[in-house]
């Protein structure tokens, strides 16, 4: 199947109350989208929903815990209930973490999984079978990361995670395809949000914390250029989607030609950071 997606169909966004899911669930309002606008934090999901309705399109907030697989088949079966199908549904909710692995608690390591990779398991768990049965062509996106491509230095949690969002998603890419739905990996490079602000760190990296999050704030690209990017992942059914492409491609391509490369640049960017 080769058919377009309708970007102005019914969409659903988790972690829609800040940062990239915030300004997706704006981007696709703005093109017409039936937008449902899920988060944790039940009032910002309220506020982005609102901001939707004020543009002029239809929009309902969800508060949702992505961990918990009974809160995201409560809001497949909300969504279906009001709308009847699913054009687009982006997994996006997600946190950060950093630190030595020697000083991260295997509660760290079962926190990162269940809501950056499990959150993403649950959508897809609970929307494909629903998404497949009512036909035609849909898009899933999965919030995955440029560190889920090349490999980062006292970022082993978040990379585990985030590699791991990018081999679903190219395997249910190759799955579902062929009937009607794609799969994309997202994955952006330093991007301005709070997600640092907001992650946790353990060792040395707890005090370079805010640091690093003010490095985001000055240098990072705008959320609103990964919606465009969303947008544009699922206009032209994109199985990877970097986004700013210089923050991520020229370190891929490295790691793909050569994997002493890409240890090598993984190395230097975290000794960077320390100076920095």
């Amino acid at each position: 199947m080769s058919g377009k997606v309708d970007i102005g169909g019914v969409a659903v966004i988790t972690g829609a109350g800040s940062g990239i899911g915030k300004a997706t669930a704006l981007r696709l309002g703005r093109h017409g989208a039936t937008v449902h606008a899920a988060d944790i934090d039940g009032d910002a999901a309220e506020a982005t929903a609102e901001e939707i309705r004020r543009g002029g399109a239809v929009a309902t907030a969800h508060a949702v815990d992505v961990a918990d697989a009974g809160a995201v088949e409560h809001l497949a079966n909300s969504v279906f209930a009001a709308d009847g199908r699913v054009d687009i549904l982006h997994n996006n909710a997600g946190i950060a973490h950093s630190g030595p692995v020697e000083e991260t608690p295997l509660s760290d390591w079962r926190r990162i999984v269940e809501i950056n990779l499990m959150g993403v398991i649950h959508g897809v768990h609970a929307f494909v079978p629903r998404m497949l049965e009512q036909g035609g062509e849909a898009q899933i996106v999965n919030t995955a990361s440029g560190l889920g491509l090349i490999a980062g230095v006292e970022l082993a949690p978040y990379c585990t995670t985030k590699f791991a969002v990018v081999g679903l998603s190219e395997s249910l890419n190759a799955e579902l395809r062929p009937r009607g739905i794609g799969v994309t990996a997202l994955c952006p490079g330093i991007i301005a949000t709070n997600i640092v602000t907001e992650s946790t760190a353990r060792g040395d990296m707890a005090a370079r914390k805010q640091s690093i999050a003010d490095f985001y704030a000055r240098r990072g690209a705008s959320p609103d250029a990964v919606a465009e990017a969303v947008v544009n992942a699922v206009r032209k059914r994109r199985v990877v989607q970097t986004v700013p492409a210089s923050h991520v491609v020229p370190a891929w391509i490295a790691g793909r030609v050569s994997l002493r490369a890409g240890q090598a640049a993984a190395r230097l960017t975290h000794r960077l950071a320390q100076r920095m």
